[in-house]
Formats: structure tokens, sequence, C-alpha cells
């Protein structure tokens, strides 16, 4: 069985104990990890630059956790391995006063990959159905709607757009959380990222991971699968994000397109241009000394 067959949220039962969050399944060593997680990155940046040559289809990646999971680590260390030039990042905040005028997905459906790109949601529409859901934003029944909206959304793009969708759930424990609070006020370079909600939210740990829970079993699906990453320890978090994102570049197999010019015809203008060079550099007067 590969790890994404093993991390991946069924959509009928997910695992979302306290114990969980510190295993690391298919992993011998950290050390071991780590110098796999090397290796996984040559071959991730070898094949997205196929797919972005190749500019047939398209790669969404969504990263969710509670406050301290590891989302910016993630993408600094995991999805940090791709060239940038045709790869975006997207973080959604708490929506503007436009935004809330329209419909929950709006402000999601522009930041969508394009064709050759990868896209990374640092939290994303589920926002909708978890936060708006622990917190009743808004009516049961709406959010009710919601997981079905979003499985057609979903839909949409990989019917439409040949988008491939993978998402991530970075599952923590409330100790580990603790842990990386602490870490956050001793560290002055990491002061920034404190917020006095950080410490409200705890209190709605329960309620979260009953939202998290309904959430990945009603929208874990073949078109855009769930994956539940035990993220207590960075170092199998890395590992795990980035051989899923491996095994899905694979399977998507991306392909370096054929030229589209006659390659004799620019060998013979190439071989014209040098031979041009080297006669001006025949011809030009020596410099006395």
């Amino acid at each position: 069985m590969t790890l994404a067959k093993s991390l991946r949220a069924n959509g009928t039962s997910c695992r979302l104990e306290r114990a969980y969050a510190k295993q690391t399944p298919g992993v011998l060593t950290e050390k071991a990890a780590i110098k796999a997680t090397e290796s996984i990155a040559k071959k991730i940046r070898t094949l997205q630059y196929q797919l972005y040559a190749e500019n047939k289809q398209s790669l969404l990646i969504v990263l969710q956790g509670l406050d301290a999971a590891g989302k910016d680590g993630t993408i600094k260390h995991v999805l940090g391995m791709m060239n940038p030039q045709g790869c975006t990042v997207t973080s959604f905040k708490e929506p503007t006063a436009l935004e809330l005028r329209h419909d929950f997905l709006w402000r999601i459906h522009p930041h969508t990959p394009v064709r050759g790109e990868v896209a990374v949601f640092n939290r994303s529409h589920y926002e909708d159905v978890l936060i708006a859901r622990v917190h009743k934003l808004c009516p049961k029944s709406q959010i009710n709607r919601r997981y079905q909206q979003i499985n057609q959304f979903e839909s949409l793009l990989a019917t439409q757009s040949n988008t491939r969708i993978i998402k991530f759930f970075l599952h923590i424990s409330p100790e580990e959380q603790l842990v990386r609070f602490a870490a956050r006020l001793d560290d002055p370079a990491k002061n920034w990222k404190i917020s006095a909600s950080d410490y409200t939210e705890r209190q709605y740990w329960a309620d979260y991971q009953a939202a998290y829970t309904l959430a990945l079993e009603k929208t874990s699906t073949s078109t855009a699968p769930w994956y539940i990453i035990p993220a207590d320890n960075k170092w199998y978090r890395n590992y795990a994000v980035a051989s899923i994102v491996l095994e899905t570049l694979e399977d998507m197999a991306p392909q370096l397109p054929k030229p589209s010019t006659d390659l004799n015809k620019i060998r013979e203008a190439f071989h014209h241009a040098q031979q041009q060079e080297q006669q001006l550099a025949r011809k030009k007067p020596k410099k006395k000394s």
C-alpha cells in the first residue's frame, strides 16, 4: 500500500484521535524520512517543470489545519521545492465586506490554477464549513448544502479545467499546539505570528474536530481526496505531504511537448550565426599594446 492510500480519508470514517497526530505511518526513522524528502524534492521539481511546459493540466493543493498545524511550514519546506514561475500560493483570510455579498465560492474561483500551473491554498473554501459551523456564522441548513456545492465546484475544476485536486488536513494534538505557541512567544522572529484568537479558539477544539470530521467525510472524493497528515512531527509532515504530491504528479505523467519548429532549420540558422560571429571576430583589429 502506498503512503497516499494509507493516509487518505475514505469518506466514511476519519481518524482524528489525539494520539494519531504523533504517529509516523510508513517511516522507520526521522533521519530516513529527511533523506527521502530531499530525494523526493528533486523528482517534484522535474515533474513540475514538465507540467509547466506541457501546459495541458494543473494541480491544486489545499492545506487546512488548526492554528500552528504547520501550513506555512509545509509551504516553505515542501512546496518551496517547486519553481515559483509555475506555482502560486493564496492565503484566504476572513472574508471582506464585498466577498460576503457574494456566494462563498466567488472569492475562491479566481485563484484556481491555469493549465500548467500548481496552485496552493493556505486555508480555502473549507473555512465556510469549518469556522462557519463552529461559530454559527450562517444557518446550519445553508452550511449543509455547501458540502455538495464544494464537491460540484471541485468536479467542475477537474472536468472542465483538467485540474487534479489533493487536500491535506494537518492534524496536530492540543499539546503540540501549545508547544508551538510557546515557540512563538520565545522567539522574537516568530512574535508576529501571535494572535489573541489562537487561545480563544482553543476552547472550541472539540467543535473544530467534529467540523473537520464531517467535512472530510462529506468531501473526500475520487476527484478531490483528503489526506489526514499526522503533523506533530514536522519532519514527518514534510515527508508525507511531499510523498503524496510526488505520487500525484507521477500519476498525472506530464510530458515535455514536442518542438513547435523545425529543429534542423534552427540548427542551420544557429550554425550560420555562429560562423558570422567567428568571421567578425577575425576581422576585428587587434588592440595596440
